[in-house]
């Protein structure tokens, strides 16, 4: 049985996010499905999710938005980061590297096990 997709941790999403545009513009779906296929189908964001977290990183400046046309030829926003967005993605990659070491430090530990 293969494990089930995991639910994301708040503020883990903002920061897929930022790193999947960091590839460069993509509309809503693709970001979903890329954040996806980058995680070998473990991690899926649900669109209530998604469209809410894009809504809040663009409205913190860190994302720019612009409607164009899918390659399926339907219209759709694509996403962007901005100088902002990058600088943010550092900052925020630099914490989660933090706080996954700390965390494996914890699990790490033979006490009690």
């Amino acid at each position: 049985m293969p494990p089930r997709p995991l639910d994301l941790l708040q503020g883990t999403l903002d920061l897929l996010i930022l790193r999947t545009l960091a590839l460069g513009p993509m509309h809503g779906w693709a970001i979903s499905q890329r954040i996806q296929q980058m995680s070998d189908d473990v991690l899926r964001v649900n669109q209530g999710s998604l469209y809410p977290a894009l809504h809040r990183l663009e409205t913190a400046g860190w994302l720019s938005a612009e409607w164009r046309a899918t390659e399926q030829n339907r219209q759709a926003k694509f996403y962007q980061l901005t100088r902002a967005g990058q600088k943010q993605l550092r900052a925020e990659t630099e914490s989660w590297e933090r706080m996954t070491e700390a965390v494996g430090k914890v699990l790490g530990g033979s006490e009690g096990f």
